[in-house]
């Protein structure tokens, strides 16, 4: 029997909608502190270079400036970053810069006009060093080295083969490669980074910022200050939105502020520049992709490979992930018997890359779905009829051992082609009006080595109301909502009767690894259910001892516990919470419900590939109706249908939400955005929004249609799966099939640019292609 759910599965409003929208929640450039200190950082203008000396004399005399730091005020040689193999990362450079950009030194001065004149004053001295920014120069014998751990300046591979691509490819009747390319895009939040730090007389650095992961910056600051994390504390404000490893790691920011303090005695806040922000690393990786599939002539896909050089940028970061992601998804949505895959993340004199909505898996879906569409059409074959046919199912293993606990897929496709009219309009519309399918799937809530589980902590209140502690970060996605819905759900109580805690503290709050790999609804969810039913389970003991009634009698809802034989027979909530505290004798308690999560897979063999990286998946459909004009080469989107299996809705406002932001983030990189760089010396060349142009909430198609295809996970909180950062992901094979459908032309690198357009269409009517 289907359970009834009153508050889970609602529409409800954020619960910290009003705060927002009346600019009383604190944002980071918002928080300041009594007698404080500001700071601007110093950055490399040459793009690889020794540091031969910093002189910082002249600035320190100007009147105002109250401390400088460089490389050398930190401990020396000690780095920070994702695993010990990976960990290249100073909190301001030491040997050398290798980015314009790069962080050099730090001013901490009475406000930020003197702090950004002192920068001038600083001199520094550089041996310059050859550069390299194509990764495929850098991957040669002889190409200038960024870093000495490793060779051919390759940070990160990886690879995988499962059954036998040969023999696949010989079993197929059709087999075509080709080769796709993606852009470097920033995350394009509007509000920068920002933190005050404070280094007391006690030797506690506390840290206030607008963080994605507040666990994993207060154990790096800790890793790179060389202090124990009990003397780091990281207090997280309201966050403008994340969007991935640029609000998940510590920067040269988050250290300076902490150094500049323990220096001056006071606090010190910093605040980026967009400027900064576009400049700086942590960015989507560029991906240069060959791919070759081999197919039936009914339909079956028999092989799949993919060659992949990712441009990394001048650190490692989350590289050895952003890299193994893309192959741990080469053989899902679909059953694969054969698949290989060879990547390699390659360092440059550029800006970092990190992860962005869709990490990775985004870029190399590009490539696989628009190959897939164009092997379709060679052998006459309708994609929508080729993805069912070649779909996984509940029950099913990977080749590399995905266990799909819950999988919707094809419905996704068949109500995906139903909403869209694709069999009336695939082919049959008219000229410079196009349609494309795109599939894909995503993790909920990967699974990497270190802290994955989640906590959170219970408390009935004295008036009936409940308060929520959780570790989980809310970034705009709406996850205090989930979660106070999902509390709320399970003691029968309204969402106005749920208080949450509206940031992070890492001395007080659930520990929680935070925002990341699609894992807060399933992982926090989990942790929060939990929790609420261990506060019901005491609470439920007090009433069947009072009310004289057996425990699995007991019932909560609308603010009331009673039995099921007599529901007149009850308590109201709050007095039975005061009962429990006061009326008892020794058996006396506050009811306080605590819970954790973790999903109990295996982590992933990465030199294998093989093992289960996350605890359940989604899955999607999405189908893309354009418009150009073959005059001006711009693209119209007309429509977009999107089916995505999510598990379960747990709040139909929100998750509309998130699939919208997916669909416009999308379109950023599918049709405007992409940081150009100086071919010369790499520096950025448009680091503005004026000159870095994004969609704005005009550019959503007016006709889209979000549809929720819910296939109960059975381990997920009431049935969910991820939403918010697999809906970007099909979209973006869909735009490139629907281009082609429209001019006849396959781009194959991205942005889709109007030069591009036209460029296509020209060259089709002299025949070129």
């Amino acid at each position: 029997m289907k359970e009834e759910l009153s508050v889970v599965g609602k529409g409800i409003p954020k619960v910290d909608a009003i705060l927002k929208a009346t600019g009383k929640a604190v944002y980071g450039a918002d928080f300041s502190l009594p007698g404080m200190l500001y700071g601007k950082i110093l950055r490399s203008k040459v793009p690889h270079a020794k540091i031969l000396n910093i002189d910082t004399r002249k600035a320190l005399k100007l009147p105002g400036v109250r401390a400088i730091v460089t490389g050398k005020d930190f401990p020396w040689g000690l780095k920070y970053g994702f695993t010990a193999i990976t960990r290249d990362q100073t909190p301001l450079a030491q040997d050398k810069v290798r980015y314009i950009g790069d962080e050099v030194a730090a001013v901490a001065a009475v406000d930020e006009d003197i702090a950004e004149e002192a920068l001038d004053l600083i001199k520094v001295e550089y041996e310059e060093l050859p550069a390299v920014f194509d990764p495929f120069e850098a991957m040669k014998e002889g190409a200038p080295q960024l870093h000495d751990h490793v060779k051919n300046n390759i940070s990160a591979s990886q690879h995988l083969a499962f059954g036998d691509v040969e023999k696949g490819f010989l079993e197929s009747d059709h087999v075509r490669e080709d080769q796709f390319t993606t852009q470097a895009i920033k995350h394009g939040f509007l509000e920068p980074h920002a933190s005050v730090g404070l280094w007391d007389p006690s030797g506690k650095a506390t840290l206030w910022g607008n963080k994605q992961s507040p666990y994993i910056v207060y154990r790096k600051l800790a890793m790179a200050l060389g202090l124990p994390p009990s003397k780091v504390r990281v207090i997280q404000t309201y966050v403008g939105a994340g969007f991935g490893s640029a609000r998940s790691d510590p920067f040269a920011l988050d250290f300076c502020a902490l150094m500049l303090s323990k220096k001056t005695g006071k606090p010190v806040k910093f605040v980026y520049t967009m400027e900064d922000v576009l400049v700086m690393g942590e960015m989507r990786h560029p991906f240069h992709m060959k791919v070759k599939t081999g197919m039936t002539k009914e339909g079956y896909i028999k092989a799949i490979q993919a060659y992949v050089v990712a441009d990394g940028g001048a650190y490692s970061t989350i590289g050895p992930v952003s890299i193994a992601l893309p192959a741990f998804f080469i053989d899902i949505p679909y059953r694969l018997p054969n698949v290989k895959y060879d990547g390699y993340r390659v360092f440059t004199n550029k800006g970092f890359c990190g992860s962005l909505r869709g990490h990775c898996i985004a870029q190399l879906r590009w490539a696989l779905g628009q190959q897939l569409d164009m092997v379709c059409n060679d052998l006459g074959l309708d994609i929508a009829e080729v993805s069912v046919k070649n779909a996984l199912h509940p029950g099913d293993e990977t080749p590399s051992g995905y266990k799909i606990t819950s999988c919707a897929f094809t419905e996704c496709v068949e109500r995906a082609v139903e909403a869209s009219g694709w069999k009336e309009k695939k082919e049959k519309l008219p000229p410079y009006r196009g349609i494309g399918m795109g599939t894909s799937s995503f993790i909920t809530g990967v699974k990497l080595s270190g802290h994955n589980s989640a906590s959170c902590v219970v408390k009935m209140n004295e008036d009936g109301t409940t308060s929520v502690m959780t570790g989980a970060t809310d970034i705009g996605q709406g996850s205090s909502t989930i979660i106070s819905q999902i509390v709320a759900e399970v003691l029968g109580l309204p969402i106005g009767d749920i208080t949450i805690n509206a940031g992070i503290d890492t001395d007080f709050t659930p520990i929680d690894p935070g925002t990341y790999g699609s894992r807060v609804s399933f992982y926090s969810g989990n942790a929060a259910k939990i929790a609420a039913e261990d506060a019901k389970k005491q609470l439920a003991e007090v009433a069947s001892k009072v009310m004289k009634v057996p425990l699995e009698e007991i019932i909560f809802k609308d603010r009331k516990v009673f039995s099921k034989s007599n529901h007149g027979k009850g308590w109201k909530i709050d007095a039975l919470i005061r009962y429990a505290q006061h009326n008892m004798g020794k058996e006396s308690k506050s009811i306080i419900g605590s819970g954790s999560y973790d999903s109990g897979i295996d982590f992933i063999d990465f030199k294998t590939g093989k093992g289960n990286i996350s605890p359940t998946y989604t899955f999607a459909a999405d189908v893309v109706e354009i418009e150009v004009d073959p005059e001006t080469g711009k693209i119209t989107i007309l429509k977009a249908v999107g089916a995505h299996d999510i598990g379960k809705a747990l709040n139909p406002i929100l998750c509309a939400g998130q699939l919208d932001g997916a669909w416009i983030q999308a379109e950023g990189q599918l049709l405007y955005e992409e940081l150009k760089r100086d071919k010369k010396d790499g520096h950025v060349l448009n680091p503005s929004f004026m000159d870095y142009k994004m969609p704005t909430s005009m550019d959503i198609p007016l006709k889209n249609k979000h549809i929720f295809v819910e296939s109960m996970d059975p381990d997920g909180p009431f049935g969910a799966k991820e939403v918010g950062e697999g809906a970007s992901v099909a979209i973006f094979p869909a735009f490139g099939n629907a281009v082609y459908d429209a001019i006849g032309v396959r781009i194959t690198d991205l942005p889709i640019t109007p030069d591009k357009v036209l460029k296509a269409i020209k060259e089709k009517k002299q025949g070129k292609k």
